[in-house]
């Protein structure tokens, strides 16, 4: 009977008190669509419609620049949530199969990826991303009753990504993201969880702000039309950079392009290079190398002509599309 009687006064305690109780999850809806409709439309997102080569892209490595823990963590801790940023970015950009990452951790600055293209034991790039951790942070927060309790630890972040031009050292685009992640636990006259520090929501939370803006970073770096280098010129055949391994087929044709003149602006006193004129299209024929690093490809002119004094003005690119 005293059993009984306890159980009814911590029932009315809690009722009176209002007993602080960890957030109910939210309860899953019905689609609207069925389950056939929604697999049709899902493969229907995933076709390509377009002719997509991989681009290659460096990541530099991400900076610290928040308050967080910059008093008790040495310089090495401190830049541990940077790290983390790009080896988060890395990680997605390769899931997406659209580029060939390239990381590039002690590259502070542009001028150092632009050295690039005459070192044999480096692969330059078409574009460098750069960024920071900006803000950072986390809080604790909870409700107490008579004889319950909560404990919600939250942890935010905010990323700055910059994409730069390595042939020009322009940034071209800039983009920000916000990320949160948080944990709840809670407990009942003595039962139930007691939650120590997560350090796992700090990584969690930046996952969620590179996310934020990953799809902006992508969308970007598709608009731009992929380019390659010429590595040698023989009669017809033109001798390129990249292969297969970028997505490249026996078949596909491509344009060779001519740089446009610089010429200095009178407004902005910078060199401005005026636009660029197709001399011919080529075919590609087979491939060699056997890696990123050294693959190539041999096209042939079917179109136009490819003078190789002109050399180091032309560029091949893919076509309009």
């Amino acid at each position: 009977m005293k059993i009984h009687q306890l159980i009814l006064f911590y029932t009315i305690i809690c009722l009176i008190t209002a007993c602080a109780t960890v957030s109910e999850p939210p309860q899953p809806v019905a689609q609207p669509f069925s389950r056939a409709v929604q697999q049709k439309a899902q493969a229907d997102t995933q076709k390509p419609h377009t002719k997509q080569f991989k681009r290659k892209v460096a990541i530099g490595r991400f900076s610290n620049e928040s308050n967080y823990g910059r008093a008790l963590m040495t310089d090495q801790d401190y830049d541990r949530i940077g790290k983390q940023a790009s080896d988060i970015l890395a990680s997605k950009m390769v899931k997406s199969g659209k580029f060939i990452v390239f990381e590039r951790p002690d590259l502070a600055k542009v001028q150092r990826e632009q050295a690039l293209a005459g070192d044999a034991s480096l692969v330059g790039v078409d574009s460098l991303i750069i960024g920071s951790v900006t803000e950072f942070g986390r809080s604790i927060t909870g409700k107490s009753g008579f004889l319950s309790s909560t404990k919600l630890q939250t942890a935010r972040a905010r990323v700055d990504i910059r994409l730069v031009d390595v042939k020009t050292g322009q940034v071209y685009f800039s983009a920000s993201g916000t990320g949160e992640a948080s944990t709840e636990s809670g407990e009942i006259a003595g039962f139930g969880s007691r939650a120590d520090y997560d350090a796992t929501l700090n990584d969690k939370a930046i996952s969620a702000a590179i996310s934020d803006v990953t799809d902006r970073l992508v969308a970007t770096l598709d608009e731009r039309a992929w380019k390659t280098d010429i590595l040698h010129i023989k009669g017809k055949q033109v001798f390129i950079s990249g292969g297969s391994r970028q997505g490249l087929k026996p078949g596909d044709l491509l344009r060779v392009m001519e740089q446009g003149a610089a010429v200095k602006s009178r407004q902005s006193g910078f060199m401005v290079n005026l636009p660029a004129e197709k001399v011919a299209t080529v075919k590609v024929i087979s491939f060699f190398g056997d890696s990123e690093n050294n693959e190539g490809t041999i096209t042939e002119v079917i179109q136009g002509a490819v003078d190789p004094a002109r050399l180091s003005r032309l560029y091949v690119e893919e076509a309009a599309k």
